[in-house]
């Protein structure tokens, strides 16, 4: 996607959390490589999320998976950007649910598989959708944490998806104008500081 520059001090590593076997992270790993142009890798971490379980709402909260990944990227080097995959259901308080969530500006960013699986919906499972949805929430989640934000674009990654058919229309790639903005604010991490 970009013209690869001085990144060779980045990474983004990738933290699977209570997730089964089944999911091709390798891929997505792939993927996230491919959009952004740097070094990812999947982390064997162990991230111990038990204290994000709400048992009123069985369902774990996401800032609190967010704090825990971000405490471990402040561990990892300057640059790095960290993403949780997990399979637990995520909510903040004042929302149902969420695909995920990511630090504006920062280092973390969680997502779930739980309500991107078809089988959630009453329909046979497929894994390839299943991939293909987490990438597209991996990238809108991993440029948050490079500054981006919503797109009004509906075939943009970036733009906010409320319902999983929001995620299935758009494509996996940023339009245009959040290819630039991205590109932008990329260069300007590693612009050398005086």
């Amino acid at each position: 996607m970009f013209q690869n520059s001085n990144r060779q001090m980045s990474l983004i590593k990738i933290v699977p959390i209570n997730l089964p076997v089944h999911l091709d992270i390798d891929y997505v790993a792939e993927v996230v490589n491919d959009t952004f142009r740097i070094d990812t890798i999947v982390s064997d971490l162990k991230i111990d999320v038990s204290d994000a379980y709400d048992d009123r709402r069985n369902q774990y909260r996401s800032s609190v998976m967010l704090a825990k990944l971000d405490e471990t990227a402040g561990t990892t080097g300057t640059g790095t950007k960290i993403l949780g995959i997990t399979e637990l259901d995520l909510f903040m308080p004042i929302l149902t649910f969420v695909f995920g969530e990511a630090q504006l500006d920062g280092p973390a960013s969680v997502i779930s598989s739980f309500r991107l699986r078809n089988e959630f919906y009453g329909l046979p499972e497929n894994n390839v959708l299943l991939n293909e949805r987490i990438c597209k929430e991996a990238i809108h989640e991993i440029a948050h944490n490079f500054g981006l934000l919503h797109c009004d674009d509906y075939m943009c990654v970036m733009k906010s998806s409320t319902y999983v058919e929001d995620i299935d229309i758009k494509n996996m790639e940023l339009c245009s104008s959040c290819k630039e903005l991205l590109e932008n604010t990329m260069s300007a991490c590693e612009a050398p500081h005086i």
